[in-house]
């Protein structure tokens, strides 16, 4: 039975209007997610997007392929029922911020760090009202609670989907300011993940590649990637 995998029943996946957004439907069969809970979407553009997933599975399904529906499945079936906790897991990162701890040594690292990443903590004061302080070394210092609150504040106002995808944005980056960064769609993501990655980046100069690390990094930004679309679809018209 471990071998067993779902065949594709259906000719045509298409998107149909629901009460509360929109939903796909394979032969006029509503799709629900593995919980049995209607799959209601928030856009259009994401019911096309699922839709056109389901459209491209050949004889037997392969969920590796269908990144839009596991996400909403994700948002449906596990952020919808413990949103609070979700949030509070997420603008915890705030407090322990990637971009906010620092190397005190070589002196070129430190430079690079703050030449890249100063100024996405100065977007973050101007875009979002919130001024986080940086630090040298790994030692937690707690940031102030105004900075935290209003974090949280923001973090909690995303819908269900959108904190779906910002879980990994956040993540993956380990920087709250980088997935909201992202979320606003304020920098290309590609450069947003290339902010994150940083230190990575550095340590493979100074000591050479790693093939394993980097394949491992190539899967994680493919998702960052995903993430970032996602928010994309969540805001469409």
């Amino acid at each position: 039975m471990s071998d067993w995998k779902a065949k594709r029943f259906w000719k045509d996946a298409a998107v149909v209007e629901v009460d509360g957004g929109f939903t796909v439907e394979l032969d006029g069969r509503r799709v629900k997610t593995p919980t049995k809970r209607p799959l209601t979407l928030p856009t259009r553009a994401m019911a096309e997007a699922v839709a056109a997933e389901w459209q491209a599975q050949e004889k037997q399904i392969d969920p590796r392929t269908m990144p839009v529906t596991k996400t909403a499945n994700a948002a449906i079936d596990k952020v919808a029922v413990q949103k609070d906790e979700v949030v509070d897991m997420l603008a915890a990162y705030g407090d322990s911020d990637l971009l906010c701890y620092r190397a005190d040594n070589p002196a070129e690292l430190v430079a690079r760090q703050a030449a890249e990443w100063d100024p996405m903590l100065d977007w973050a004061a101007a875009f979002l009202g919130v001024n986080l302080e940086t630090r040298q070394g790994i030692m937690h210092q707690p940031q102030s609670p105004d900075a935290l609150a209003e974090m949280h504040r923001r973090t909690a106002a995303l819908d269900t989907f959108e904190l779906a995808a910002f879980h990994d944005l956040v993540s993956l980056t380990g920087s709250l300011v980088l997935g909201f960064a992202a979320y606003e769609q304020a920098f290309d993501p590609q450069k947003i993940w290339a902010l994150s990655r940083l230190d990575e980046v550095w340590q493979a100069e100074q000591w050479g590649r790693d093939d394993v690390a980097e394949q491992e990094a190539e899967i994680k930004r493919q998702a960052f990637l995903h993430a970032s679309a996602m928010i994309v679809l969540s805001k469409a018209a």
